[in-house]
């Protein structure tokens, strides 16, 4: 039976009931009035007792203590669910970071809450440790290492954030540990094999090569190209990228324009540039496209066919292939225009890199730039 009791120099009414367990609880209401003191005790009670009886479910466990915050408030507890959490998380960080950093956060923030589904409509302190296991997992079977990390550290500070306005009791991504990271990294291709490349390269494969060699954009954003992405007449490439939600106007290269030109243009300006790549892109996303573009490399003799086997997924693909794929095109575009001497405000601005340090990370410089360019230094040792 639950009661009331006063303890000596506190003002606040203490409630004593029985746990779940049978075990005996004496806990402060914090409240000095004995009827709102009664209240909060009863409803503690009421509680115990459908734990004893195995019905205390998570909502009923919510609702108790949602009647004790209007009681306590006269307002209504904050509902606090995932998706509205989020949301506001987000908000606040447009106006804290920068945009392409902002990019990154609505990302992982998009695949969390699309992998919740339904538990997404739930209250934060509803998701455990194991459903951040879970989402690890999922996302480790699509992208690096590196991303993965990425994200986890994305969400576990939204979760500090969630930590210190009181809606958590703690952080369960401090729980879950980060993922082993790839050590294989991407390198550019060399001239021939870019010819090898294209020698066994369909049409449309031979046109996402030379669009991937001529713009250094990504494998999703080429995919999906259509015919309102060209303008001809001025030779240029429009279009606004998935990952950066950038404008992106890329002049045609002689090569890639020539290339072009011996397309048949589609009936309807929407019609997509590569057709089958595109339905390929909507069905079943990049993945498909990447192990596609993985048995181009194979046939190549650029990297070993994976045994049928072999599932060949996610990051297991890419240590197979020795760090090549279809992004390797990106790092060969920056390098080949470094190497050209084509400055790296101006490399950026055609690749699309928010940054000199994520610059520096695609290129590659050959030996022979490098040392042309040292051979240009003065001898100081000659005599004058």
């Amino acid at each position: 039976m639950a009661s009331l009791h006063k303890r000596e120099r506190s003002p606040f009414w203490y409630a004593a009931f029985s746990l779940p367990d049978g075990s005996r609880a004496f806990r402060s209401t914090k409240k000095r009035n004995h009827r709102a003191a009664l209240e909060t005790c009863l409803e503690w009670e009421r509680a115990a007792k459908l734990g004893r009886e195995g019905r205390l479910s998570e909502n009923q466990a919510r609702q108790v203590l949602a009647d004790i915050f209007v009681r306590a408030n006269a307002a209504a507890l904050p509902a606090g669910t995932v998706k509205e959490f989020m949301d506001g998380w987000l908000s606040r960080k447009g106006l804290e970071v920068a945009e392409s950093s902002l990019v990154e956060y609505n990302q992982a923030a998009r695949l969390l809450l699309t992998h919740l589904a339904d538990k997404a409509a739930k209250p934060i302190d509803a998701i455990t440790a194991k459903d951040i296991s879970g989402y690890r997992a999922h996302l480790a079977k699509r992208v690096s290492g590196a991303t993965v990390n990425k994200h986890l550290k994305i969400l576990r500070g939204a979760w500090k954030q969630a930590l210190r306005e009181g809606l958590l009791r703690e952080n369960v991504f401090e729980r879950v540990d980060l993922v082993r990271e790839s050590r294989s990294r991407r390198r550019a291709f060399t001239l021939d094999e870019l010819r090898r490349i294209l020698a066994v390269c369909n049409g449309e494969w031979r046109g996402m090569v030379l669009f991937g060699l001529y713009t250094g954009q990504r494998l999703g954003d080429l995919a999906g190209l259509t015919w309102d992405n060209l303008d001809t007449a001025s030779g240029e490439l429009r279009l606004v990228t998935h990952k950066t939600d950038r404008s992106m106007p890329i002049p045609l290269a002689r090569p890639l324009l020539a290339f072009v030109e011996t397309l048949a243009a589609g009936d309807k300006p929407g019609t997509p540039l590569f057709p089958e790549i595109a339905a390929t892109l909507n069905v079943s996303g990049t993945g498909t496209l990447s192990r596609q573009f993985s048995e181009i490399l194979a046939s190549a003799g650029l990297v070993a066919r994976k045994k049928h086997e072999s599932g060949g997924k996610g990051r297991d693909a890419r240590r197979s292939s020795g760090g090549l794929s279809f992004h390797c095109l990106r790092h060969t575009a920056t390098s080949l225009l470094k190497n050209a001497g084509v400055s790296d405000v101006v490399a950026r601005e055609i690749i699309g890199h928010e940054s000199e340090a994520v610059s520096r990370a695609y290129t590659h410089i050959e030996t022979s730039t490098l040392r042309k360019a040292l051979n240009a230094l003065p001898d100081v040792t000659a005599k004058p």
